[in-house]
C-alpha cells in the first residue's frame, strides 16, 4: 500500500513570528483534530525556519514515546555538494539538521530562475546522497495542455530529471503532478483530469522501472488544492496526497485537507 502524504509548502511566506505562531497553531490542530494517524504530514518553510520547525515538530515531554506532528522539509536545494557558492545551501547542510524532505524542480523554480530538468536531476542525486527524500515537481503550462501537448511535456520532465537514476534511488523519492495552469489562480484540475495524468505517470515509471515500484512510488497532487477540493482529489486510484501551497498557511485548512482521504 502507498504512503498517504500531504507537504505543505509554504513558499516565501511568514515573518518569524508569523511562522512561530503558525506552527504552534498546526500542532495544537494535528493533536486534537487530525483523523487518520497513517497520513504523514511535512512541512516545508522558507530556510529561515527550518531548525525552528524541527524543534517544534516533536513532543517529547514522554521521552520514552515522543510524538511527531509532522516532518520537516525545504523548498530548494544547491545542485553543489559545497564550495565557493555564494547564498546556496547544500544537501549535506540539510541533512546535518535531520530535514527529511526537500521539494526540486517546482514550476516557480523552473519560470522565475531557469531550473532545468539537468539541474534537478543534479538537486536528486545530492539529496539521495545524503538521505534526504526528493518531492520532484513536474506540470505542464496552460499553453501546453491547451495544445494537448500536456503528456509530452511531464514525460521529458521526468525522463530527463529522474530516469536516470538506479531503481532503487528511483523508489526512495516523491513525485508531485503541479499543473501551472492551476498554481495561485484558485483554478484546480478536476479529479479526472488529474487522475489522467496520475497514471499516466505511474505508466511511464512502470515502463522504466517494473511494476511494483510504479506500485509503491507516491504521486501527489499540487495545483490549488484546498480543503474543498481536496476530498474528491485524494478519492482517484492514482492520488497519494497533496503538495499544499496557500492553504497550508493556515492551520485548520490544513489539517481539514490531512482529514480528506477516505476513510
Amino acid at each position: 500500500m502507498r504512503r498517504k502524504i500531504v507537504a505543505g509548502n509554504w513558499k516565501m511566506n511568514n515573518t518569524f513570528q508569523n511562522a512561530e505562531d503558525l506552527l504552534d497553531e498546526l500542532v495544537d490542530s494535528l493533536a486534537n483534530e487530525q483523523e487518520d494517524q497513517d497520513v504523514e504530514v511535512v512541512v516545508c518553510p522558507p530556510f529561515l525556519y527550518a531548525e525552528m520547525a524541527l524543534d517544534m515538530s516533536t513532543d517529547d515531554e514522554d521521552a520514552s514515546q515522543p510524538q511527531v506532528f509532522y516532518s520537516v522539509g525545504v523548498q530548494n536545494v544547491s545542485e553543489y555538494e559545497k564550495g565557493a557558492y555564494t547564498g546556496e545551501i547544500s544537501a549535506g547542510m540539510l541533512a546535518s539538521m535531520n530535514v527529511e524532505y526537500c521539494i526540486v524542480g517546482h514550476s516557480e523554480r523552473r519560470k522565475y530562475f531557469g531550473e532545468t530538468d539537468s539541474q534537478v536531476a543534479r538537486k536528486v542525486e545530492q539529496l539521495l546522497q545524503n538521505a534526504i527524500t526528493p518531492i520532484v515537481c513536474c506540470g505542464e503550462q496552460e499553453a501546453d495542455r491547451e495544445a494537448g501537448n500536456q503528456f509530452e511535456v511531464v514525460g521529458r520532465q521526468l525522463k530527463e530529471g529522474l530516469f536516470h537514476l538506479k531503481p532503487l534511488d528511483f523508489s526512495r523519492l516523491i513525485i508531485a503532478y503541479e499543473p501551472v495552469w492551476a498554481i495561485g489562480t484558485g483554478k484546480t484540475a478536476t479529479p479526472e483530469q488529474a487522475q489522467e495524468m496520475h497514471a499516466f505517470i505511474r505508466g511511464l515509471v512502470q515502463e522504466q522501472y517494473g511494476k511494483e515500484i510504479a506500485r509503491v512510488v507516491p504521486v501527489l497532487y499540487g495545483g490549488s488544492c484546498n480543503a474543498k477540493t481536496a476530498k474528491d482529489l485524494f478519492a482517484m486510484p492514482d492520488i497519494d496526497g497533496g503538495l499544499i501551497g496557500g492553504a497550508s498557511l493556515d492551520a485548520r485548512d490544513f489539517v481539514a485537507i490531512i482529514n480528506s482521504f477516505e476513510k
